[in-house]
C-alpha cells in the first residue's frame, strides 16, 4: 500500500492546530509538526505550542524537542522528518500528517533542500561573534563582496540568512549562491498539500484575538524567563521581540501588543504569498468540514482502498 504525507499548511493564527487534531484521529495517525519556533521547549505561549491535552489527544513529533542554545536549520529538519517517516513512522502508519507555517520547513520535506555543507563549530562562533560585536550591516556588506548573486535576493534584516551565507563562504571559499541548485528531490511516498485560508479581515481578527490571549496565558511571564537568552536566533521571533522592548521599558504593554499583533499579521501575509506560489495545494476554508472530508476521502481513503 503507497504511503501518503498529509501536509495540512496556512499562515499563522487560520485554525491548523484543531484540524490537524481531528484528521489525526480520523486517520488514526500522528502528526509531524513544521513549526521552527515549536521545536524549542522553553517557547511554549508565544508559539502556540500544542497544550499537554492536546499532546495527550494525538502523537506529536519535533514538538519541544530542542533547547533554546541548539543549532538548528532547515536541512537538519529535512534529515529528521525523513528518518522519522522511514525509520518507523510509515512503517506504523499509512498517512502521516505534517503540519505547520514554516514555509521553508514543509518545502524542505516536501520538495527537499540543497545539500549544502554542515557549518563547523569554529566557524559559526567566529561569524556569530562578528554579529555581536559589530552588527549585521558590516556583514551584509560582506555579503555584498562574497556573493553579490545571494546579497540582491537575501533579506538583509534577517540575521540568520546573511551570517549563514557567510558562513559557507568562509568555509568553503564558493559562494552561498553555487551551493542552490533548487533541484525538487523524488520522495518515496504519496503527498497530499492541503491549505487553509480565511478572508483577511476575518485571518486578522483571530490573529488579534489570539495574541490577547497568550498575554492572558502568560507570555509577558515568559519572555521574562527568557531575557538571558535574548540574543540567540531562536528568540528574533515575533512575540518574544516585542515583549524584551516592554520588559526594557521601552514600550508600554498595550504597545507591545499592538505591534506582535501587527507582526503577525504582517508574517500571514509573507507565509500566504510563499504559499500561492505552490500550485500543489489544494485550498479550503478551515470550517468547510466537508468539502475538506470529501477530497481527502478522494485524495487518500478511495485510492489506498484500490491498492
Amino acid at each position: 500500500m503507497d504511503k501518503t504525507l498529509l501536509v495540512l499548511i496556512g499562515p499563522t493564527g487560520v485554525g491548523k492546530t484543531e484540524l490537524s487534531l481531528q484528521l489525526a484521529e480520523r486517520f488514526g495517525t500522528c502528526i509531524v509538526s513544521a513549526d521552527s519556533r515549536q521545536l524549542y521547549a522553553d517557547l511554549r505561549i508565544g508559539t502556540a505550542a500544542p497544550t499537554p491535552d492536546q499532546l495527550a489527544r494525538v502523537e506529536h513529533h519535533l514538538v519541544g524537542t530542542l533547547q533554546l542554545t541548539d543549532y538548528y536549520s532547515a536541512a537538519r529538519y529535512e534529515e529528521e522528518v525523513m528518518q522519522l517517516l522511514q525509520g518507523h513512522l510509515f512503517r506504523q502508519h499509512d498517512i502521516v500528517l505534517l503540519t505547520g507555517g514554516s514555509m521553508m520547513y514543509v518545502d524542505a520535506v516536501c520538495k527537499g533542500i540543497d545539500d549544502i555543507p554542515t557549518v563547523d563549530e569554529e566557524t559559526r562562533r567566529l561569524l556569530l561573534q562578528r554579529y555581536e560585536e559589530e552588527g549585521l550591516e558590516p556583514l551584509c556588506a560582506e555579503l555584498r563582496l562574497l556573493d553579490p548573486e545571494y546579497y540582491r535576493i537575501v533579506d538583509q534584516k534577517n540575521p540568520k540568512r546573511v551570517i549563514h551565507a557567510l558562513e559557507i563562504c568562509y568555509m568553503t571559499g564558493r559562494t552561498y549562491t553555487s551551493f542552490r541548485t533548487r533541484q525538487t528531490k523524488i520522495r518515496p511516498f504519496r503527498i497530499v498539500k492541503v491549505g487553509l485560508t480565511r478572508p483577511r479581515e476575518e485571518l486578522y481578527d483571530r490573529i488579534n484575538r489570539r495574541v490577547v490571549q497568550m498575554v492572558e496565558d502568560g507570555l509577558v511571564d515568559e519572555a521574562r524567563g527568557l531575557l538571558p537568552y535574548r540574543h540567540l536566533n531562536a528568540l528574533n521571533t515575533v512575540g518574544y521581540k516585542e515583549m524584551f522592548r516592554y520588559l526594557d521599558g521601552e514600550w508600554t504593554l498595550e504597545f507591545a501588543i499592538e505591534k506582535i499583533q501587527q507582526n503577525s499579521r504582517i508574517y500571514s501575509r509573507k507565509q500566504m504569498t510563499w504559499f500561492k506560489r505552490d500550485e500543489e495545494i489544494h485550498w479550503f476554508h478551515p470550517d468547510r468540514h466537508a468539502e475538506i472530508e470529501e477530497f481527502l476521502n478522494q485524495e487518500l481513503l478511495c485510492k489506498t482502498s484500490q491498492l
